[in-house]
């Protein structure tokens, strides 16, 4: 899978993919992760790619020429998917998506900052827009680096063991159930005695419970969505 990158702080992309299991992604060749700098496509003084708003207002917004111009180069070496705007008004992003999105080949990410961009980058580039969380950030580096991420751990081959994705939260719409690992008693918290039955079917039958309790407990909108 290959994952470019617009931003306009592309320092602020290096470790998220140097790192763990991004990194190992990276050099097993499954996953190419490429940060362009829009400053690199604007024709204005002093590399500027921000301007005031029309109509007036507080906040600098993203100018469309630069833009277009970091887009439409990178789309004359590769045919994209999708081009996805990393805005807090867009969809919020799910596992449901992650899943989605990691059978894809090919991804364009825009990170906006700012105060947004031209909304006519939006009404003609722009495929899929996407939050990460009702909130808003600086910029849409880290929600980038938490798309990449989320996808790209489902990439085959980039988990040493690819069924440890299937179990994850959000998975069929269950939070994941409770884990232990060694020792078995510590300061006398003992892990269930289901778990070292060796009754692999007990087991599975015990964590689906944890999972629909945890589930109905912590996120019960979760399950209406399931129905």
């Amino acid at each position: 899978m290959k994952i470019d990158i617009i931003s306009v702080v592309p320092d602020l992309l290096q470790s998220p993919f140097a790192h763990s299991i991004m990194k190992r992604a990276r050099d097993k060749g499954l996953l190419e992760v490429n940060v362009i700098n829009l400053r690199d496509h604007t024709t204005y003084a002093r590399a500027q790619v921000d301007d005031y708003q029309f109509g007036g207002g507080a906040g600098m917004v993203m100018m469309i020429e630069p833009l277009v111009n970091a887009i439409e180069s990178l789309q004359k070496n590769t045919q994209y998917d999708e081009v996805i705007f990393l805005t807090p008004d867009g969809e919020n992003f799910n596992q449901k998506m992650a899943n989605h999105f990691s059978l894809k080949d090919k991804l364009l990410l825009i990170c906006g900052h700012y105060k947004g961009i031209d909304q006519r980058v939006r009404d003609h580039f722009i495929t899929k827009e996407i939050s990460i969380g009702d909130y808003v950030l600086s910029g849409g580096e880290l929600a980038a680096a938490v798309l990449v991420d989320a996808i790209g751990r489902l990439i085959p081959g980039v988990l040493n063991d690819e069924t440890s994705a299937l179990t994850d939260s959000f998975q069929d719409n269950l939070l994941a159930p409770p884990v232990y690992t060694r020792p078995e008693t510590f300061r006398g918290w003992k892990v269930p005695e289901i778990l070292m039955s060796g009754n692999h079917a007990k087991i599975a039958q015990w964590r689906m419970d944890q999972s629909l309790q945890r589930t109905q407990e912590r996120r019960p909108d979760l399950l209406d969505d399931d129905q």
